[in-house]
């Protein structure tokens, strides 16, 4: 037994000093031979087929050996072609006379690409190399040159398919993090929005930005968000939903504490709030911090249609949002518990209708919330030719043989079908899942107190929003606590020229807009219409 430890022992420290060894020859620098420092690359990258080594000569007798690298299918060839190879394979430098001269004249006189910048560790060489940049070798000299060549094949810029609107920009995120962070450079165009950039994950080296508006986001938000993100190490980062569940604040919740949203004119509008943006490379979905709860029933087209139109709405999607939390909850109170509180007439056609049904209206309630599950993640996953089809006739066809089959009642799958449709009212894909979750404990609250359970329910989950908080911002903001200056824009959205005051818990430079900005029109309708009688007149 004492060697079996001893040998456990023994094989821990020998793995401890591969991981220091690979470190170490991590962190390498360059051969000054350039074979060797080929020979490398080729054995890193197992001889890939996608990595191209293009070797060439120049110099007065062309004695100086220089190797140009790049990871095919991610970079720009035109730019290779043009700006690198053409000038390189010139007559005009033939008076180089040494390596280190090669070296200087090529990244001062030959390369015309913006972006160029040396390397002298394996480290920043295969970084560099696998991100899209083209590597320049010079035999004899222990730099490499970076070349930005980024480029490849990209999704183009389309119409939003999560976060759809009648009025407003149509334009989405792409996957490509240039592009997004250019589409917000053309919506804010002040040298006050900041960009701080890193790299996440060990084997996917994941670009990583975070932007802010500075003078206007709270510094200490913005340092708590920066700490956040340097404090991860994971292997691999793939989609924001990474990031998302290693920086939250609250993970036993199941509402969401960052906003995520693929429209630039929704993180344009937070940013000038004081929120801080982070861009993910690899995925169109942008994270928001801090959020609040009532951000998530915020569409982008409240702010472009007057505003009694925006608070009428936003007043429905609350009402949608009660009720595809506790309408199955209340008709299974009310049938197995309450039926003093349903007139007469309806509680003997719902009792009729029931009859012949062999469950309790919990079990009757479980069975087509369970069901209408099923085909919503089906039509979901199905081609899009499909999907919606198979969603909507198999929900047609199910409820209808399982009413003639007496399994559930029709008044259950009206219940059901309405808590549905609530449910898609809610703007936050996040949100709307969290009721379809909760939902369920309701339905349980119900079933073992009825509507005292569901009272119970609510108590419950207003004190739990109430705790939770968004990067030290309270989630239930401006609402809880209460803030009179801020809840111009919560369920409510008064006009434009009313809200002169950002987010005060959120924005460091709360003055959104001046003074007196209330339209006043110069003359009243009554006198337009005199001077054009009067000008007619003077016609005749």
């Amino acid at each position: 037994m004492p060697s079996f430890f001893k040998d456990r022992k023994s094989k821990k420290d020998r793995q401890q000093d591969t991981e220091n060894q690979s470190d170490n020859n991590s962190v390498k620098y360059l051969h000054s031979s350039l074979s060797a420092n080929l020979n490398t690359i080729k054995q890193k990258t197992g001889n890939s087929s996608d990595v191209v080594i293009r070797q060439l000569k120049m110099g007065e007798n062309f004695n100086i050996k220089i190797a140009i690298v790049y990871v095919e299918g991610i970079v720009d060839n035109q730019s290779i072609q043009e700006f690198l190879l053409e000038s390189i394979m010139k007559d005009e430098h033939r008076e180089v006379v040494n390596q280190q001269n090669a070296f200087d004249l090529i990244s001062e006189d030959m390369v015309t690409i913006g972006k160029v910048s040396s390397i002298d560790t394996w480290n920043d060489l295969f970084l560099s190399l696998l991100s899209g940049d083209t590597l320049i070798l010079v035999d004899g000299t222990d730099q490499a040159m970076s070349v930005d060549t980024k480029g490849g094949e990209r999704r183009a810029i389309t119409e939003s398919n999560t976060q759809m609107v009648v009025r407003g920009p149509k334009e989405a995120f792409t996957e490509s993090l240039g592009t997004n962070t250019a589409m917000i450079r053309r919506i804010i165009k002040s040298p006050d929005l900041w960009i701080e950039s890193t790299k996440i994950g060990r084997v996917t080296q994941t670009d990583v930005t975070m932007m802010y508006m500075h003078g206007i986001a709270n510094d200490q938000v913005i340092e708590e968000v920066r700490q956040r993100l340097h404090k991860i190490d994971i292997d691999s980062v793939l989609e924001s939903g990474y990031i998302q569940q290693f920086i939250e604040d609250q993970t036993l919740t199941t509402f969401p504490t960052m906003y995520d949203t693929e429209r630039p004119d929704i993180v344009a509008g937070n940013l000038l709030e004081g929120r801080i943006a982070i861009f993910v490379d690899g995925t169109p979905f942008v994270l928001i911090a801090p959020a609040v709860f009532i951000q998530f029933f915020q569409s982008a087209e409240d702010y472009y249609v007057r505003f009694d139109i925006a608070t009428s709405i936003r007043f429905l999607r609350v009402v949608m949002f009660i009720i595809s939390l506790i309408a199955p909850a209340a008709y299974v109170a009310v049938t197995t518990f309450h039926q003093e509180m349903v007139p007469t007439q309806l509680i003997v056609a719902i009792a009729a209708q029931r009859e012949a049904v062999p469950f309790p209206a919990f079990v009757e309630a479980l069975l087509m919330e369970v069901t209408f599950e099923i085909l919503r993640e089906a039509g979901v996953r199905l081609p899009k030719a499909i999907g919606s089809a198979v969603s909507i006739v198999g929900a047609l066809v199910i409820g209808q043989a399982a009413v003639q089959a007496s399994i559930v009642s029709p008044a259950m799958v009206i219940v059901v079908s309405l808590t549905a449709i609530a449910n898609f009212a809610i703007p936050s894909f996040a949100m709307a899942i969290s009721v379809r979750l909760l939902r369920f404990l309701f339905m349980i609250c119900a079933a073992v107190f009825g509507f005292y359970g569901i009272i119970l329910a609510l108590l419950m989950l207003v004190v739990h929003l109430c705790s939770l908080r968004s990067f030290g911002i309270p989630y239930m903001a401006p609402l809880a606590p209460f803030i009179p200056s801020n809840n111009e824009d919560t369920i409510v959205r008064l006009p434009w020229w009313t809200l002169r005051k950002r987010p005060r818990l959120i924005s460091a430079n709360t003055k959104r807009e001046g003074e007196n900005q209330q339209p006043h029109p110069p003359s009243s309708r009554g006198m337009v219409n005199r001077d054009i009688e009067e000008g007619d007149n003077n016609e005749t």
